[in-house]
């Protein structure tokens, strides 16, 4: 496999046995069998190819927020698309690569006077991962935003889609199932004072602030929020995980170097010496808890990578 790969990137690009830790905001994990970095779509539907026809599991890493990678490590090839280029493709439309930072392409649009994605300031990851796993924020998801995702099948093959098409629902999409990789996404724009904008992303900037744990690494939020019609929530009782976790008493619980973080319930923190393990198991402690205290089953929002 090494040899396939190398030949279709190069081996500096190809690294064996690789740790991913650093490569994650968590900072824990294991090494991937093979790391790949593409950039361009040629390489990336041929490493796709040769995956599939070697029978290896293929694994795309964007920004590491939102995942969490197994102590073990990741079997298979594990991609990190370098594809980070944006463009405006019709007055209304913006063209965002995948592997282009969520805060990036907030800050292009911003320079330019378009406006749309103000409101995303200080999103973390990258935009293929905001699309694989429909981000929300302030009560929207980020697929409102979107007109169309071109993605690369397992099999390589190339599809451009309507968003109507892509399976969007709350922390999900399509992706989760067919295990298709995104390349491009196309953002609705509309023209706006580039100063309103700039003044409407401090301002969002400020509330993640004011609001997360941002001085410590972590992964975002942990748990999706329980949904009407899902789930039913106590009286009383706000309809968030941080709250639930929170009235459950373990605001603050550690274990080993992963604590849930005492400024919002539904982070949990790393003090730097944290593993898999000990985050998997704040994890499921919260989950047992909060469905003991409120009957209430608890759902990851974060991925895991790798056998946790």
């Amino acid at each position: 496999m090494l040899t396939t790969l190398t030949s279709i990137v190069g081996q500096a690009r190809v690294t064996a046995n690789a740790p991913l830790a650093p490569l994650t905001t968590f900072g824990v994990g294991g090494a991937a069998d093979w790391l790949v970095e593409v950039r361009s779509v040629e390489e990336l539907r041929a490493v796709v190819e040769a995956a599939a026809a070697a029978g290896q599991p293929l694994h795309v890493l964007g920004g590491g927020s939102n995942v969490l990678v197994s102590d073990a490590g990741v079997r298979g090839v594990v991609l990190r698309l370098k594809l980070a280029g944006v463009s405006q493709p019709s007055t209304d439309r913006v063209r965002a690569e995948a592997g282009l930072t969520m805060n990036g392409l907030v800050r292009w649009m911003i320079g330019r006077g378009l406006a749309g994605l103000e409101t995303w300031a200080g999103t973390p990851g990258t935009v293929g991962g905001a699309i694989h796993g429909n981000a929300h924020y302030g009560g929207h998801d980020i697929s409102e935003l979107v007109s169309t995702v071109a993605v690369v099948t397992p099999v390589g093959e190339w599809r451009e889609e309507p968003a109507s098409a892509m399976g969007f629902g709350y922390d999900t999409s399509r992706l989760f199932e067919t295990r298709e990789v995104v390349v491009w996404a196309d953002f609705f724009a509309a023209p706006g004072d580039p100063e309103a904008l700039r003044a409407v992303a401090r301002a969002s900037l400020a509330h993640r602030k004011r609001t997360q744990p941002l001085q410590l690494p972590s992964a975002g939020c942990v748990f999706q929020n329980p949904l009407p019609g899902r789930d039913v929530v106590p009286a009383g009782i706000p309809w968030s995980s941080g709250a639930l976790v929170d009235r459950a008493g373990l605001k603050a619980a550690r274990v080993g170097g992963a604590q849930i973080s005492p400024v919002h319930a539904n982070f949990i923190v790393t003090n730097g010496a944290a593993t898999a393990a000990d985050i998997r198991a704040l994890i499921e402690q919260a989950k047992q808890a909060v469905r003991e205290q409120f009957g209430v089953q608890l759902r990851e929002e974060i991925v895991y990578l790798g056998d946790v």
